[in-house]
């Protein structure tokens, strides 16, 4: 389910088509306008540049961190279907880093959305966990289809690939005005999840040998 549309709620009616396409508008542009002006752009610029009046800003987000909420969980929603779509188009071999760099890419935003709404006093975690979830359960399977086909250290498992991603983001931020360092650094991670050519194959994180 995509924050597209509205979550069943007991005794609340489902949106009108037109309602749900004003809805998805809305968070399209808000996205747009968060990410170029920054969290601090106002609710009057948003609905401005949507063409609407600010009180159908407010009957679908009855507040700036309502809608800015639901942007984030929008681009997770949207993150974690992008790495079901790499794995399916591009196959396990590289599925995995293409991931990788996606979600390095999308990180300075992601993480100023986020940053913006825990100043807020919201819950991020909370918030997002039902996308987060999604989520790693894509990183699952992009980790183990690249074990599989031999790419990526078998030893490795998600919650350490996690804190690797988790980390390399927090590196390029430090690297922010260097982008030759920032690509030199992302090469050396990236050396690091891949498997030693030669090696001797270990088990896999689930304990036992993969066929």
């Amino acid at each position: 389910m995509t924050t597209d549309q509205t979550p069943p709620v007991a005794g609340a009616k489902p949106l009108r088509a037109d309602a749900r396409r004003n809805r998805a508008r809305l968070l399209e542009v808000a996205e747009a306008v968060f990410t170029a002006r920054g969290t601090g752009a106002s609710t009057e610029e948003i609905a401005r540049h949507a063409n609407v009046g600010i009180a159908t800003v407010f009957r679908h987000f009855p507040t700036k961190e309502a809608l800015l909420e639901a942007v984030l969980v929008r681009r997770l929603e949207r993150l974690a279907e992008e790495g079901r779509r790499l794995a399916a188009e591009i196959g396990p071999t590289d599925a995995l880093f293409a991931f990788f760099d996606l979600v390095l890419d999308q990180s300075p935003v992601k993480n100023a959305f986020a940053a913006a709404l825990a100043d807020a006093g919201v819950d991020v975690r909370a918030a997002t966990s039902e996308a987060g979830r999604a989520l790693g359960q894509v990183l699952t399977a992009l980790l183990d289809g690249a074990q599989r086909a031999g790419v990526v250290r078998r030893d490795l498992e998600v919650p350490e690939l996690t804190a690797i991603l988790v980390g390399t983001c927090r590196m390029l931020e430090h690297l922010d005005g260097h982008p030759e360092s920032a690509k030199r650094a992302r090469a050396v991670v990236r050396d690091g999840l891949k498997a030693c050519t030669g090696s001797v194959e270990g088990p896999s994180p689930h304990g036992h040998s993969r066929p």
